[in-house]
């Protein structure tokens, strides 16, 4: 059970109350998830990959390997 089964906006207490007895930001109440394209989810997993690969490589030298590969 997350914390937003815990807000009933039926409630007398407004949702404005009730996030801030929850010490929680009222705008997370609103904010819905969006599915993340799957090109996004092939790139990290590329990152991921080549990160394990190379450990020692940083941010510069796993964007030289991305743009090789994509060439």
């Amino acid at each position: 059970m997350g914390w937003k089964a815990m807000i009933d906006p039926e409630h007398k207490l407004p949702i404005s109350k009730q996030t801030k007895i929850l010490q929680i930001n009222r705008s997370s109440m609103y904010y819905k998830p969006r599915p993340v394209p799957k090109a996004d989810l092939w790139l990290m997993h590329r990152i991921d990959e080549l990160h394990l690969n190379y450990p020692f490589a940083g941010s510069r030298m796993l964007r030289d390997m991305l743009r090789q590969h994509a060439t």
